[in-house]
């Protein structure tokens, strides 16, 4: 996830970061982070709950990954054999770190789309649905709804798919589609993570 003010556009080197894969086929392989404004990964202890709700549902799936700065969902989610990935991120500086991080996981099965979410997902989709999207987007400016709206509206979804969604835990609830079941809630500290399933 990542803030989608433009006003920082360059990466401050003795800031980067990393992220670690925590499970999977590259199990405690860490990946390089830009330190790009408003980035913020999410942490391994809300990603072990994430992927322990997803157990059963992560391999072979179709992945949408909106927001998606460092990738930390998404490559977790490839990790653990899902089928393919798609990581949306406007940030160029972060768009680029995603594709440098899938070369150097020599990923066939995963592309990166550098461009607004919201733009993005207003259209149909090209090619394909999704059965696992990740919505993680920047706190404080509604886009969590707009993302939610759009990906039921331009049917983004495909039948019974999940969505987890992670937003500031003092957040309004989502008005979420009526088709939307909600699956698991969890909040730790400032972060509310829940999952969805499409009926």
């Amino acid at each position: 996830m990542r803030n989608k003010s433009p006003q920082k556009q360059m990466s401050n080197k003795a800031n980067d970061g990393v992220i670690r894969i925590i499970s999977g086929q590259f199990r405690g392989r860490k990946l390089p982070v830009k330190d790009v404004q408003g980035l913020r990964p999410t942490t391994d202890r809300i990603k072990e709950t994430v992927f322990n709700w997803l157990m059963q549902d992560t391999r072979d799936a179709k992945v949408l990954d909106c927001f998606a700065g460092s990738g930390g969902l998404g490559f977790e989610a490839l990790s653990r054999f899902a089928h393919s990935a798609c990581f949306l991120e406007m940030d160029k500086l972060a768009a680029s770190q995603l594709k440098a991080n899938i070369d150097a996981l020599k990923l066939t099965n995963a592309e990166v789309v550098c461009t607004d979410s919201l733009l993005h997902l207003s259209k149909n989709p090209q090619q394909q649905q999704y059965n696992l999207v990740f919505i993680d987007p920047p706190f404080r400016q509604g886009l969590a709804q707009q993302c939610c709206d759009l990906l039921t509206e331009n049917a983004w979804l495909d039948k019974n798919a999940l969505i987890y969604v992670e937003v500031e835990s003092d957040l309004q609830p989502l008005q979420t589609p009526s088709n939307w079941l909600l699956l698991k809630e969890k909040a730790a500290g400032q972060v509310l993570s829940r999952l969805y399933e499409l009926q």
